[in-house]
């Protein structure tokens, strides 16, 4: 049996505001389009509130889905879950190998060729050293790049350097898959492959954590729910309960 398990225990993080006046604050957080809950730390300054005493446990087979508004969480929490940054309260447990496609248009070298870029990427990913050939054939293959690959990347058009970003985003293979939306591409030859692609990949993840705007790809998708409301758990439950309490709410 797996032992593959995700664990959130009273988990709280809240960002320092610097540099904003108490008059302007409140104008300052809606720009930033921030949900989280306003407050003062113990040396008087301002902080958001980003999350707040958050809890569950996840296991093989468990597809939690996660909505909420524009600054409910939802990124702050993955980036948690992914190591990225540090609660200040409780702690996070995992068990098996834990990949995030939180941002999948981190830089390219442009004047490095596709493979250079690739082996880069692997090294960010912490992929093997033995594993290196293996990844850069994947990426090769997803991507449908061919020869191109070993041509500088600034040369590629806007929708070969989307091919390029998304095979080196799924060209892994973890236990635990952190998605901040699912990954699609705008290029209509290339869609739906890439939608196989993306399905294989979620679909081979012992645990996925999903947060999306997209109602209807969060209930086929998923088994379980998370509804964030200013860094809160509003409710978790079923993913068809957890829509149904989001929509229900003003």
């Amino acid at each position: 049996m797996s032992r593959t398990h995700l664990t959130v225990e009273a988990v709280s993080l809240a960002f320092r505001v610097y540099g904003v006046g108490g008059q302007s604050l409140k104008k300052e957080l809606i720009s930033f389009g921030t949900g989280g809950r306003l407050g003062r730390d113990a040396g008087n300054h301002f902080v958001v509130q980003a999350i707040s005493s958050l809890s569950f446990d996840l296991h093989e087979g468990d597809r939690l889905g996660i909505v909420g508004a524009n600054g409910s969480g939802k990124s702050t929490l993955l980036r948690i879950l992914a190591g990225i940054y540090r609660p200040q309260q409780g702690h996070v447990s995992a068990k098996g190998r834990i990949s995030a496609i939180i941002d999948p248009s981190v830089a390219l070298d442009p004047y490095a060729t596709g493979y250079e870029n690739i082996r880069s990427r692997a090294i960010l990913l912490g992929v093997a050293r033995h594993n290196h050939e293996a990844f850069a054939e994947k990426v090769a293959a997803i991507s449908e790049l061919g020869d191109y690959l070993a041509m500088p990347v600034h040369t590629y058009s806007s929708g070969m350097l989307m091919r390029l970003n998304f095979a080196l985003s799924i060209s892994i293979e973890p236990d635990i898959l952190l998605l901040d939306e699912w990954l699609s591409v705008t290029d209509q030859s290339f869609s739906a492959r890439a939608e196989a692609h993306m399905s294989a990949l979620v679909d081979k993840s012992r645990i996925l954590v999903l947060a999306s705007h997209n109602l209807d790809l969060l209930e086929r998708v998923c088994n379980r729910g998370l509804y964030l409301d200013g860094g809160q758990a509003r409710f978790m439950g079923s993913m068809a309960d957890t829509l149904a309490a989001y929509k229900a709410c003003p």
